[in-house]
């Protein structure tokens, strides 16, 4: 059983989702708009969260970004939209998976089950370490702040997320695929997606791919992050 927020504007498609949900024994809430979302999410804990993108007063793209500011709590995206590329930016924007609408009952509930198993995975894994020191970084990955000689690094949640990760295993090559699967939860993707990202986070380590300092790119073996030498 989970705790179940449901944000969908269209009265129908909500009612349907509220009355198999409740059904299969989650405990369901239920909003029609971005704001509302935002106030739920501050006051009550949810295991998972469906939104819908065609939000009246705010694009749920926006609204992502906007949960994503205050809570980590799964979110899977139920849209009409098909494009790819606009599936690719909602994944690197935080969501944790999508549905293309209309989808059935059967598929709504199997990929919650595994948004679910990641996340309570995640959950009952050992505890992180306090800090995690590598040369001049320093990351907290309890308080999700990272700081470079001392400097407070301004990092959105993937580029945190990534570089954490590689602060894990110092020195140790990690494969692209590997980065998709721990870092993004998806078991496929582009790597353009880990390039893009990769390039943000070392302008703000202040390197560049060809004079790296901490982030050093394998061509296509993975990527390791270790001290200047």
């Amino acid at each position: 059983m989970a705790s179940v927020l449901v944000v969908e504007d269209d009265q129908f498609v909500r009612s349907a989702l509220i009355r198999h949900l409740t059904e299969a024994t989650h405990t369901v809430r239920s909003v029609g708009t971005a704001l509302e979302a935002l106030r739920e999410v501050a006051h009550f804990r949810f295991d998972v969260v469906i939104l819908d993108l065609g939000l009246p007063d705010l694009d749920g793209s926006e609204a992502l970004k906007m949960l994503r500011g205050i809570t980590d709590v799964p979110v899977i995206i139920a849209t009409a939209r098909d494009d790819e590329a606009e599936i690719v930016r909602l994944l690197n924007d935080g969501a944790d998976d999508y549905l293309v609408k209309p989808f059935s009952v059967e598929h709504l509930s199997a990929r919650m089950a595994a948004v679910l198993r990641r996340s309570r995975a995640v959950a009952g894994a050992e505890p992180p370490p306090r800090v995690i020191q590598v040369g001049g970084l320093s990351i907290d990955p309890l308080r999700r702040q990272a700081e470079l000689d001392g400097g407070r690094l301004d990092l959105t949640r993937r580029e945190f997320d990534l570089l954490a990760f590689l602060a894990g295993r110092p020195g140790v090559v990690v494969p692209r695929k590997e980065l998709l699967a721990e870092v993004w939860k998806q078991s496929y993707g582009d790597d353009q997606t880990i390039d893009v990202h990769l390039s943000w986070l070392r302008r703000k380590l202040g390197e560049t791919a060809a004079n790296p300092r901490y982030l050093h790119t394998l061509r296509g073996v993975g990527v390791k992050l270790e001290p200047p030498r």
